[in-house]
């Protein structure tokens, strides 16, 4: 009996030594997994005051067309106004970040000294929570004020998103809507929305579904490194010759 428990203790100690190096592999990386897809704001690219680009899509959810017309429609406005906007997409925020903390992070990278902020307009959206911010330099607030601003970023931009997630239609609203008010023209306001009862989706996203999977795999490979040893012990006693026979 003791010889035959050191050979399943013996068991259980290479079994856990094999499973050790794959759960630790998993582990890794669904931790780089979500750190890799997570945008910080000294990964963004450097825009200065008075440069051409007006759309940093790096959630590459916009489409060339709708890229195209909205740049042209922001390069009018700061040519016939002075008037600046940006309109940023990401995929993640980092840990601990929100969506006005990194978007104030990135207007103060941008235009770092309060001349340069003036008359900048920056718009940001994470694709992962749809979180919007937008920020306004001091003469932009003369023109559009924080209640205009709020209900651009909540409204105008968030209603194409409830329904669908439908980037380009949000951005070329917001776009549209931000041109009108920042030219001096009246606010045409939110999109009108119809009153339809919706049931809020229960389906998972496909990379939370992964996580979720890869999740239950280490679960099942810990279980696993603990039960095997314990069932190879009891089906060696059930097959162990009585010691009376």
């Amino acid at each position: 009996m003791k010889q035959l428990l050191n050979r399943v203790y013996s068991w259980k100690k290479l079994i856990q030594r094999l499973l050790l190096p794959s759960v630790m592999v998993i582990l890794a990386s669904l931790v780089f997994a979500t750190s890799a897809s997570a945008t910080g704001v000294y990964e963004m690219p450097t825009i200065t005051s008075g440069e051409r680009t007006w759309v940093v899509d790096q959630a590459e959810v916009i489409s060339r067309l709708n890229e195209g017309k909205i740049s042209n429609a922001l390069e009018n406005l700061a040519n016939q106004t002075g008037n600046e906007v940006r309109i940023v997409t990401i995929r993640r925020l980092d840990y601990g970040e929100t969506s006005e903390s990194f978007t104030k992070a990135l207007f103060e990278k941008w235009f770092p000294t309060k001349e340069a902020q003036a008359n900048q307009t920056i718009l940001m959206i994470d694709t992962v929570k749809n979180g919007t911010a937008i920020i306004t330099g001091d003469k932009v607030k003369s023109v559009m004020p924080d209640k205009i601003v709020e209900s651009v970023a909540n409204e105008t931009v968030m209603a194409p998103l409830r329904d669908g997630n439908k980037y380009n239609q949000a951005f070329l609203d917001a776009s549209d809507r931000l041109v009108a008010v920042l030219s001096g023209e009246p606010d045409p306001g939110p999109p009108q929305i119809a009153e339809n009862v919706q049931v809020e989706g229960t389906f998972k996203k496909a990379k939370e579904t992964d996580k979720g999977n890869a999740t239950a795999w280490v679960i099942g490979l810990l279980i696993a490194a603990t039960i095997i040893p314990m069932a190879t012990y009891y089906i060696y006693q059930v097959f162990q010759p009585s010691s009376n026979g």
